[in-house]
Parts: structure tokens; C-alpha cells; sequence
């Protein structure tokens, strides 16, 4: 069986460190997927405007094509001490390392590089091949009953409040003068979701960290109630 990608995600996440773990956790999170040219025909999209969201099925390729898979994982909803099935979870080193995302679908557009999907709420990496799209029919996929096992919804109560240094806030001003690329909510929302890995919390006197959005380096600090954004600058990749 040979699949081949019909595009390509554009997403704010140039790093694997800060990608939400659910998609729809971080929804000033924007993305495109760029149809490649066989496939960028609107009409393959036709209808597809009556339908909110819609499912990606796409490649964890980042590290995992050729790294294999494994029988047990050690999920970051356990704090990454304890060993599940890889098939009671969405770890990405899979026998097939294939994701699926429900993501709200915001249209077509024609953009410098061809046909594109508007997406928000994605959790997949720039870059990530996307094999197909299907649309997301709420009275068959939503499933209100459903048990989730050991993957508990996080609540308001989870979250850590994010604060912004005066120079964070500077640095915003100067690479989202107008708020148009919601710089603000879309780092507020990936550093609430505490992207740490779970065994970080044996260390405690670790407190400074960063990861890349977009072309931007986002350094942070734990302090006892809240997460202080120190410094927002061009990531080195930018320079």
C-alpha cells in the first residue's frame, strides 16, 4: 500500500517542544495546508464550506519514519512515569506513525504558493505531510458517552495564568504592531497548556525555559502562581 501526501501544514509550531498535545487546546493557533498541485482542483472541495471542522490525517515525520515503533509509551498525561499500550494512545512512534486532528475548517484561499486550507486549533508541526481530509459530522463522530481512560479533559483549573514582562511586551508591539497575528493569544494559550514534559516536575529548580514559534524564540519563567513571559526575540534560525 503506497500513500502519497496531498499537502503540506503551515503552522505557527517550527518545534516539536510547545505543540498542544489535543488539537482545538490552543485556538489562536492558524494554519494552512498547501495542496499540492495535483491536488489543488476547488472542485475536490465542493460542499465542503457546510462542515465547521473537519478530520487531518497526516505523517508524525518528524524523528519517527525512521525510528520504529514501540509496544508501551510513556504518556505526558501521566507525567511520563507510567507505561501504556502504544495502541491506548496517540503517541507518534507508531507502527504506522499516522495522527488524526478535528480542527475548524475556515475555507479556501489562493495564496503565492497555490490552493490552500485554512485551518485553526491544529496541533501538527510546519511541515507535517498531510495524506487526507475528511469532514467532521457531528451526530457519528461526537460520541457524548464515550469513556476516556486516563485522558482526563483539562479544566481553567489546570491551566497556569500567563503574565508578560515589560519587555515581552515591547517585543510584542515591535512583531504585532496591530495585533493581527495574535502573537499575545497565541503565546498566552501554548504556555498556559504547560508544555513541559512530565518528568520535568522532578526538577524543581529548573524555572527558565523557551521554545520557537513562527520565527520567534519565547523564553518563560515559573514563578510560584503564573508563568512570566521575560523575553520574545528573533529565534536564531530568523537571524
Amino acid at each position: 500500500m503506497r500513500c502519497n501526501p496531498i499537502g503540506y501544514i503551515r503552522s505557527p509550531y517550527t518545534d516539536t517542544f510547545g505543540i498542544p498535545r489535543q488539537p482545538r487546546l490552543v485556538t489562536a493557533a492558524e494554519a494552512r495546508l498547501e495542496l499540492c498541485p495535483a491536488f489543488a482542483r476547488e472542485e475536490a472541495f465542493k460542499a465542503l464550506d457546510g462542515f465547521s471542522h473537519v478530520w487531518i490525517l497526516f505523517i508524525f515525520h518528524h524523528d519517527c519514519l525512521e525510528a520504529g515503533w514501540k509496544p508501551t509509551v510513556r504518556p505526558p498525561r501521566l507525567g511520563g512515569r507510567q507505561s501504556v499500550g502504544v495502541f491506548a494512545s496517540r503517541a507518534p512512534y507508531r507502527p504506522n506513525p499516522i495522527g488524526l486532528s478535528a480542527v475548524e475548517h475556515l475555507g479556501l484561499i489562493r495564496t503565492a504558493s497555490g490552493l490552500a486550507l485554512r485551518l485553526r486549533g491544529v496541533d501538527m508541526l510546519d511541515g507535517t505531510p498531510v495524506l487526507d481530509i475528511k469532514p467532521y459530522v457531528p451526530y457519528a463522530d461526537a460520541i457524548p458517552e464515550a469513556r476516556s481512560g486516563f485522558a482526563v479533559a483539562p479544566t481553567a483549573l489546570t491551566a497556569r495564568s500567563v503574565r508578560f514582562s515589560a519587555a515581552a511586551s515591547a517585543a510584542l508591539t515591535r512583531y504585532d504592531p496591530d495585533g493581527s497575528r495574535a502573537l499575545r493569544e497565541l503565546i498566552t494559550q501554548v504556555i498556559a497548556q504547560d508544555p513541559r514534559p512530565g518528568y520535568l516536575d522532578r526538577y524543581p529548580e529548573r524555572r527558565e525555559f523557551g521554545l520557537n514559534l513562527m520565527e520567534l524564540a519565547i523564553h518563560w519563567r515559573l514563578e510560584s502562581d503564573h508563568s512570566l513571559i521575560t523575553a520574545i526575540e528573533l529565534a536564531a534560525a530568523a537571524r
